[in-house]
């Protein structure tokens, strides 16, 4: 059996050019700071791709754990620590790398966020299973992520400029707007709205549904306006 070989290629020979990173969520600037302090401080045997699957296998595992608080609501605790171990593995590969002057755009760009793909769908997968939210609600939002990364993507490809946050919201202040709620369900797994009684993770979901689909639709209209403004035909 023949096999197919591909040549090694730098960033210049493939025409490629690392897009601009818009991060401006509220936590940006503590955060950045953060992560250097991390970075400079990371011991030699530990590189990006160690992180990387640090926080692929970590937020694999908060969908184990939501599963599994199903019949002990232990399993939300652990939700919250493999939550702070994605941040710090999602987080932190790729500023190791710029720290240390070994980047690699296209392959960490691709690898990083396959794996966030994946990962959200054993998190969305895990919630839905766990009894604290409808299985409609989680794949809801699992749709909605999937097509506002793709839309990030599309505008990555297009435009140049990789959106990490919207509207001040990113990676981090969803992560810590799931620990405050996943905690919360230890107390109030469900909650009154207009006198009807509900999970308290249906209304989150709902909410994130919708201003998921607002950014979607908000960054697609601008984004195309731009591409139309650049290649208008006269």
């Amino acid at each position: 059996m023949s096999t197919q070989t591909y040549p090694q290629a730098s960033h210049q020979q493939l025409g490629f050019t690392p897009a601009t990173r818009l991060q401006q969520s509220f936590v940006a600037a503590a955060e950045k700071r953060a992560l250097l302090w991390l970075a400079e401080r990371t011991s030699r045997w530990v590189n990006s791709d160690h992180l990387t699957a640090l926080g692929f296998v970590a937020q694999c595992m908060a969908g184990v754990w939501f599963a599994l608080a199903r019949w002990n609501s232990w399993g939300l605790y652990l939700v919250v620590v493999c939550l702070a171990l994605n941040w710090l593995g999602d987080s932190l590969d790729g500023t190791l790398a710029r720290v240390r002057n070994c980047q690699r755009p296209r392959y960490g760009f691709y690898v990083d966020h396959i794996a966030d793909t994946l990962a959200a769908f054993f998190l969305m997968g895990g919630m839905a299973l766990s009894g604290y939210v409808h299985p409609g609600i989680a794949f809801g939002m699992l749709v909605a992520f999937l097509m506002l990364s793709i839309e990030a993507y599309l505008a990555t490809y297009t435009l140049g400029q990789f959106q990490l946050s919207y509207w001040k919201f990113g990676p981090t202040e969803i992560r810590l707007l799931l620990s405050v709620g996943t905690l919360a369900l230890l107390r109030w797994p469900t909650v009154k709205v207009l006198g009807w009684q509900v999970h308290l993770f249906d209304l989150g979901g709902a909410i994130a549904i919708v201003g998921m689909g607002l950014m979607l639709m908000v960054s697609a209209i601008r984004h195309t306006r731009i591409l139309y403004r650049q290649e208008k035909i006269s």
